[in-house]
């Protein structure tokens, strides 16, 4: 790998990228499939927590918030009165999709616009999802006739999940960070308070012609507020762009097939992409986000009928979007990132994450495994005969782990 691309608002040496000539970790393949000039970890290297991201500015003057507040009101720069926090606030943790009911947005374009502004400073939690599976025979007596049959089962090899959160910043301590709050371009397809996407009346036109300057975020609110719509929602989507997918993907399946896994293999990025739903306060609505009603229509089969009229009757409006860049295209053609590059990020994980799937670790890896897998070190307990016995596991692992990686593992068993 060349020189590491320049990074937006911190010094070159902020990230260490120091080659080790002749260096190997023995728990890394030889073959090429790590870059040679891995960096060089300190302390003051390592990612922060997410938790670290909100707990760093915080101050011991900040007021004490309830347990049920949303956790934007935690952000240190977002403290909000009580009078300003909003009602029937609701979270999905798997998805970070958000929801919110409250009068108060609906009718005062102010109040909306202050919130999705704060809203939007809360950055996405996108991950690196590594799953490996594997199918198992099973056999299995039928209940009914008390026959026995054959039956598959998907058996999880690995799963390891890895945190992106930290490399939108590109200082945490006084969060710094390249956030773009925008509205939706005339030539954009998105729902303009519709049911359908569609772009701007006259966007088709020709360039000639000339367009009308796109709508501001206090228009957009305003248009949300004054529609008469009986159900309506607007959406902030917050993203992370500028980051390459392809190439994580491509370099985490040559690091995982070069243990000469033979598994299925999925690389994904769960939570990239997160959206905060702002509903108007009606009841339709609350009972459309009712945990126990959404399963109710979907054991009674109403969800035939009550999908269509959701999704016909709402008019949404999904023209905000909360633009968390991993890297910008600089003005000479070059990528300009607001921490480290893919490459600087594969270089840092890369031995980590080879020793979690050799390990089948089912988990998601921090700091202290990237300590480990760099250093070398193991842990001890202090006494010299439990210390023995995890030395004796730890090179039968290993031992197993070089069968592995000759023979092949993670086949379907039929």
């Amino acid at each position: 790998m060349g020189k590491p691309s320049p990074r937006l608002g911190v010094s070159d040496d902020a990230v260490s990228m120091r080659t080790q000539p002749g260096e190997h970790s023995h728990s890394v393949p030889l073959d090429g499939t790590l870059d040679t000039d891995a960096p060089e970890l300190d302390i003051d290297d390592l990612p922060p927590l997410y938790e670290d991201i909100n707990a760093s500015g915080s101050s011991s003057s900040a007021p004490l918030l309830p347990s049920g507040a949303p956790p934007y009101i935690n952000h240190p720069h977002n403290i909000l009165p009580p009078g300003d926090w909003v009602n029937h606030y609701k979270r999905d943790e798997p998805t970070g999709t958000e929801l919110y009911l409250d009068s108060r947005l609906d009718h005062d374009p102010k109040f909306l616009q202050k919130h999705i502004e704060l809203w939007s400073k809360q950055p996405p939690r996108p991950f690196v999802r590594i799953h490996g599976t594997h199918k198992r025979r099973r056999d299995i007596t039928d209940p009914q006739n008390g026959r026995r049959k054959n039956d598959s089962e998907q058996v999880t090899d690995f799963d390891l999940h890895i945190e992106l959160t930290p490399y939108l910043y590109s200082d945490v301590v006084s969060q710094t960070s390249l956030m773009q709050l925008r509205t939706a371009d005339n030539d954009e397809k998105v729902r303009r308070g519709t049911v359908l996407r569609k772009r701007a009346p006259g966007a088709n036109r020709h360039i000639e012609v000339g367009l009308a300057e796109k709508p501001t975020l206090a228009e957009w609110c305003h248009r949300y507020c004054a529609s008469h719509a009986g159900l309506k929602c607007l959406t902030l989507q917050r993203r992370v762009v500028g980051f390459d997918d392809k190439k994580i993907v491509q370099k985490l399946t040559d690091l995982v097939r070069a243990t000469n896994y033979r598994g299925s293999l999925e690389i994904s990025f769960p939570k990239k992409d997160e959206y905060v739903h702002v509903y108007n306060d009606c009841e339709t609505n609350r009972w459309r986000t009712t945990r126990w009603i959404i399963w109710l229509c979907i054991f009674s089969l109403m969800f035939i009928f009550t999908w269509p009229y959701l999704f016909f009757r709402t008019k949404r409006f999904e023209t905000v979007f909360a633009d968390w860049h991993f890297s910008v295209m600089g003005a000479d053609g070059q990528r300009k990132y607001v921490s480290i590059s893919e490459d600087q990020w594969y270089n840092m994980w890369g031995r980590a994450i080879h020793r979690a799937v050799m390990e089948k670790r089912q988990c998601t890896l921090d700091q202290q495994d990237l300590l480990n897998s760099q250093e070398g070190q193991q842990e001890t307990f202090g006494h010299p005969v439990v210390d023995g016995v995890a030395s004796f596991v730890r090179a039968g692992v290993n031992a197993m782990n070089a069968v592995n990686r000759s023979l092949g593992w993670g086949y379907d068993e039929f």
